[in-house]
């Protein structure tokens, strides 16, 4: 069970080793309030990630055979970076479909990179029996405890920031960033998550109440592109996750292109995907409800970003 005291136990524990990343606020045309956003993007790593992987690597033994995970990019770099600080080697798997920008990344942390399968579950399995064969401490992108109370310290410090939030919107892959986001907030505060239509795991999830695998494909899919969400968030989804939104490729380059335009900052597909369900239309504020929104991944290319503008 993640609790609220894991959570605090779990931000005293990273805290030396984390950014306290920034809130602005922005205008969004057709909601009435200014619109928070949580620049997670600034976080070390580039992404929420960071905070999952020092969580576990800080409680665990890691032994001679070091650091072993999988990852779509984020999660990878998060970990070979923590590795780094931590000075754990590291050995990260990674899909065929990952953005290079993310394998320059972790490669730029030291960590080993094995390139090898088709998606994200490809790469896990190939990682799992790699941990069973050496030892080596696995750290899981979103399903673990560890990674959970992690990420949920994004969420201790929002409230801290912006203590009025009626609504935040989260963009969902397998989830582990919403699920420790409401293991803290649980319902005081309203969750919306937000997924492509070609990654929409949680959505059919909750239509079918059980987890339910589904084919991703997309612009975001690098970042969101987890077939099945995880099993310790699923459970906490059902009780303090108020819905999906679903976004097309279209309203997440719009949206990355709006993120710049406002705040000069370079977000991924994935890390502008909750803001593009503003933008669309695809979740419509009350007048008087305060929205926030967590901009959670900045790892894409110079090139790929400028692209938007062409």
């Amino acid at each position: 069970m993640i609790t609220r005291e894991a959570i605090t136990r779990a931000a005293q524990r990273i805290g030396p080793h984390v950014r306290r990343t920034p809130v602005v606020e922005v205008a969004v045309e057709g909601v009435a309030l200014p619109v928070t956003l949580k620049l997670e993007l600034l976080q070390h790593s580039g992404s929420f990630k960071a905070r999952g992987a020092f969580n576990t690597l800080l409680g665990a033994e890691v032994g001679a055979a070091g650091v072993a995970t999988a990852s779509g990019g984020n999660h990878g770099a998060a970990v070979a970076f923590a590795a780094r600080q931590l000075g754990h080697r590291a050995k990260i798997f990674v899909p065929e479909i990952a953005s290079p920008a993310k394998v320059a990344r972790i490669a730029s942390y030291g960590a080993e990179i094995v390139q090898k399968g088709a998606n994200y579950s490809e790469a896990l399995a190939l990682c799992e029996a790699h941990i069973a064969e050496t030892s080596a401490t696995g750290v899981h992108a979103y399903d673990a405890e560890a990674t959970l109370e992690g990420q949920g310290t994004l969420a201790r410090e929002l409230e801290d920031q912006a203590p009025g939030l009626d609504t935040l919107l989260v963009a969902v892959g397998g989830g582990g960033l919403i699920g420790g986001i409401a293991a803290w907030y649980q319902s005081g505060v309203r969750l919306v998550g937000v997924e492509p239509f070609s990654c929409n795991t949680l959505h059919a999830s909750l239509a079918a109440g059980e987890r339910v695998p589904v084919k991703t494909s997309g612009l975001a899919a690098d970042s969101l592109g987890a077939t099945t969400v995880g099993r310790l968030m699923f459970e906490i989804a059902k009780d303090h996750v108020s819905g999906v939104a679903l976004v097309s490729d279209d309203d997440i380059r719009a949206a990355q292109r709006k993120l710049w335009q406002e705040t000069q900052l370079v977000t991924e597909p994935g890390g502008a995907a909750a803001f593009a369900a503003l933008l669309s239309g695809a979740y419509r504020p009350e007048k008087d409800e305060r929205v926030g929104v967590v901009v959670c991944g900045a790892n894409t290319s110079m090139e790929a970003f400028g692209q938007l503008f062409t």
